[in-house]
């Protein structure tokens, strides 16, 4: 064994080759992970090794998926200028997000539940990251908390905050961040009501999963997933572990959250935020430049164009297609970041292109950590590192500050 895991090649510098091999060394199956050549293969690996419910939590879009497939049908409609014969052998896809060096133009973007796709999800996707130089965000609704993941990594990483009813679980939640050195909060401002999802209606989905005959059939088919699990930090929400009053079984904790969605949102509570928060404050789910206006002028370090990622409002536009008007309207006063339906490093690009300053990658990572934990996660950062690449190299590009509508036919 200990000779097919040194037969593993180097993925490259941005990615943690010995958390690999590690791993490796205990699942023989990750050393698949070496044939993996796009976001798709992983995407089929998390298939087949993550239980169905919450293998399609990641996959599903809203109601009837328009804006999820829009998403990725627009950008894959933006085409390319190739040039040649330019000197093209020294590339660099380093820049800065938010004033922070990141060696690429990505921060991994804050997804629910990543700990039920890799036991202790969270903290393998966060350390992945911050081998590979880019930001990371833990979302409110992870399985691992705030504190144990500041206690499993070296840097700071961001944390998104949902809005709820409870202000005062909010309040907590931003001065637990901010105890933990986050550098920088996501305020997530499209979830006042949330958008159903038919599939998790039909596959019953809850956190940890409720023991029926279907849930019972999903998990038994995936033995090595249960096993990891057996070692598990937590098998249910870490930051809201000790909040919720009385027994905290799966449907109290889900009533709870379903409660909770805050329909009386409005931008006083961004105001609010920003006196409670000291630090550098994202604001995720802008799709109309009115909005983005307002967001500049509330103080916001930076906004990121979203419809989170076609899980919310169905029939919302891509948001390829909106981000040029809003980086025109406040891009210069304001970091536009930008997600939805990136998949690749030429998605990467195509943003950059339209004046995104980097992207926030969600599903493609999820899929790497859910086909090979913290190995998994690496291997996603590093195909989207070759694809961006190998892009800038054929458009005749050698910086990211290079890349704009020259790159675009």
């Amino acid at each position: 064994m200990d000779r097919l895991v040194s037969a593993v090649p180097d993925l490259g510098q941005s990615t943690n080759a010995a958390a690999f091999r590690a791993q490796a060394k205990a699942s023989p199956a990750l050393l698949r992970l070496k044939n993996m050549t796009c976001i798709e293969d992983l995407r089929q690996a998390a298939r087949r090794r993550v239980p169905k419910p919450f293998f399609d939590y990641v996959e599903a879009g809203a109601y009837s998926e328009q804006t999820l497939r829009a998403n990725s049908a627009d950008l894959g409609r933006i085409t390319f200028r190739q040039r040649v014969l330019v000197d093209v052998s020294q590339r660099d896809t380093g820049t800065t997000i938010l004033g922070e060096k990141a060696s690429l133009p990505i921060a991994l973007a804050p997804i629910g539940i990543g700990g039920m796709q890799w036991a202790d999800g969270e903290i393998l996707a966060c350390r992945a990251a911050q081998a590979a130089g880019v930001p990371y965000t833990l979302a409110t609704m992870s399985i691992c908390s705030i504190e144990d993941v500041a206690q499993a990594v070296e840097k700071p990483f961001w944390f998104q905050l949902y809005v709820m009813k409870d202000r005062g679980f909010v309040r907590s939640l931003v001065e637990r961040a901010a105890a933990a050195r986050c550098s920088a909060l996501v305020l997530t401002v499209d979830l006042q009501v949330l958008g159903q999802r038919h599939v998790d209606v039909k596959n019953g989905l809850s956190v940890p999963p409720s023991l029926n005959a279907r849930n019972l059939l999903a998990l038994a088919t995936k033995p090595a997933w249960a096993w990891r699990m057996l070692t598990a930090k937590r098998w249910t929400f870490g930051n809201l572990a000790g909040h919720v009053k009385g027994e905290q079984g799966v449907k109290e904790l889900a009533d709870w959250v379903s409660h909770q969605f805050d329909p009386t949102l409005n931008w006083n509570d961004v105001e609010w935020i920003r006196s409670i928060w000291p630090g550098k404050l994202i604001i995720k789910g802008i799709l109309d430049v009115d909005d983005a206006r307002t967001a500049s002028n509330a103080g916001a370090t930076a906004i990121v164009v979203s419809n989170h990622g076609g899980r919310q409002l169905d029939g919302a536009p891509s948001t390829i297609s909106v981000l040029p008007k809003i980086v025109e309207a406040v891009g210069s006063e304001t970091e536009v970041l930008f997600d939805g339906g990136v998949r690749s490093g030429q998605d990467v690009m195509r943003a950059l292109a339209l004046g995104a300053r980097g992207c926030l990658v969600g599903r493609a990572y999820i899929y790497g950590l859910g086909a090979g934990g913290e190995a998994g996660v690496a291997t996603a950062i590093e195909i989207l590192r070759k694809e961006l690449s190998v892009t800038m190299a054929l458009t005749g590009t050698r910086s990211i500050d290079e890349v704009g509508e020259r790159v675009l036919n």
